[in-house]
């Protein structure tokens, strides 16, 4: 079961977890985005480049994605989506969605959306700690421990 990253918007500190696990555990890793990406040379890790549009790499992304594979994003309607397909999702952060909590994900991603587009400040997330590092590494452990 390979791992799919939606990687234009991962941090560079998670994409080089990521570049350690799948030498490690030996598990193909391919990072999908719509710019050029390089990665470590590795027959474990690879890159797709799409074309540049509105959610082009999610949907490739949910299209390529299957049952027990494991997606990495932080974006919350692709989480659904590959969820919905039988794909554990995992955002940068270290939080494994469930169905109990993608909805209530998506319910304040659209209300946020909605206030940002009404011209309220909302800011964006806090930088990512070392916390959020850790909890990455140990869930993408336990991920690959069940693999």
């Amino acid at each position: 079961m390979p791992i799919w990253v939606d990687a234009d918007a991962c941090p560079k500190v998670i994409k080089e977890v990521l570049y350690r696990a799948a030498e490690r555990a030996q598990i193909e890793i391919t990072f999908v985005a719509n710019q050029p990406l390089t990665v470590p040379p590795s027959r474990f890790l690879k890159t797709l480049r799409v074309p540049a549009g509105f959610d082009v790499a999610d949907n490739e992304i949910v299209r390529r994605s299957e049952k027990g594979d494991l997606v990495i994003t932080a974006d919350i309607p692709l989480a659904a989506e590959v969820m919905e397909k039988g794909a554990v999702a995992l955002n940068p952060r270290g939080e494994r969605y469930s169905n109990a909590t993608i909805r209530e994900r998506l319910t304040m991603r659209d209300f946020m959306d909605t206030m940002r587009s009404s011209g309220i400040q909302t800011g964006g997330p806090s930088a990512l700690s070392q916390k959020d590092r850790q909890q990455f590494a140990n869930e993408l452990d336990k991920w690959l421990l069940k693999g």
